[in-house]
Formats: C-alpha cells, structure tokens, sequence
C-alpha cells in the first residue's frame, strides 16, 4: 500500500470515528440516556445529578472530536481537487464543504455554551438545554447529510 493512500485511510478513519463519537453521542444521550433517566429516577434531583455525571464523562470526548474533526477535515479537504479554499463558495463541492463547516461551528457554539452553562439550575434552563440538545442533534444529522452528497459529488 502507498503511504499516502495508507495516510488518507487513517485520516478517513478518523475522521469518521470523531463524528460518530460526537453526533452519535448526541443522539444517543437525547433519544437513549436522557429519556430511561426520566423513566427510572423521575423528573427530580437524581436525573439532574446522573445526567450531569453523563455529560461531564462525555464532555471530554466532544473535545476531542471537535479538535480531532477540524484536523483531519483540513487535511481530507486539502485532497481533494474540487477544494477550493476555507469557507470558498467558487465551486458546488466547495460550497457543501463551507455550509458543513459553518453547521460544524455552530455545532462547537451550542456544545460550549450547554457544557459552561450546564450546572446552572431551574426548569427554564433545564429546556433550554434539551432545546439546544435537539438543535445539535439536528445540525448533526444536516452535516451528516451534506456528507453524503460531498462523497457523492466527488465520486
């Protein structure tokens, strides 16, 4: 094997084990985690503690991937002959990459902003934070989406 086709390949892999751990972690925690703690510890203080155990576990890894993701999408952008520059609208490639990459960062604002305000009681922010869960889940699923055509494009 080449060691730029050997390179490309980790890249690839990694960057897909970081939007796995991240969005997969998002829509597990909003669809899986957060509604059995409901279930079995009530709306009270015990779901408020276990949940935020389960972010503070999990804030560790978004990190990682939110550093890991813009690392190797530099590096997997930079490949490609239709890559036209950061944030280039010049191209249709080009374009899916940049509204990826505006989605992304508004992903890292929401996840910020959820993880600093997180300890911050009360029911207002208590759906304020599921909001912005369900925004992040979603913005997740776009970006996954543009993905798919970005790999369709290129093919």
């Amino acid at each position: 094997m080449h060691p730029h086709t050997f390179v490309f390949a980790l890249m690839t892999f990694l960057h897909d084990l970081f939007t796995v751990t991240w969005i997969g972690g998002l829509i597990a925690m909003g669809l899986v985690t957060l509604p059995a703690a409901k279930k079995v510890f009530g709306p009270g203080p015990q779901t408020k503690q276990f949940m935020h155990a389960v972010q503070k576990r999990q804030s560790v890894l978004v990190y990682v991937s939110m550093v890991g993701l813009a690392l190797t999408g530099f590096l997997l952008s930079k490949r490609s002959p239709d890559f036209t520059g950061l944030f280039s609208f010049a191209s249709t490639f080009s374009l899916l990459l940049s509204i990826k990459h505006i989605l992304m960062l508004a992903m890292v604002a929401t996840a910020l902003y959820r993880s600093l305000s997180a300890k911050q009681g009360g029911a207002a922010r208590e759906k304020l934070n599921f909001a912005l869960l369900v925004l992040n889940i979603g913005l997740g699923v776009v970006i996954l989406l543009l993905t798919g055509l970005l790999v369709a494009y290129a093919a």
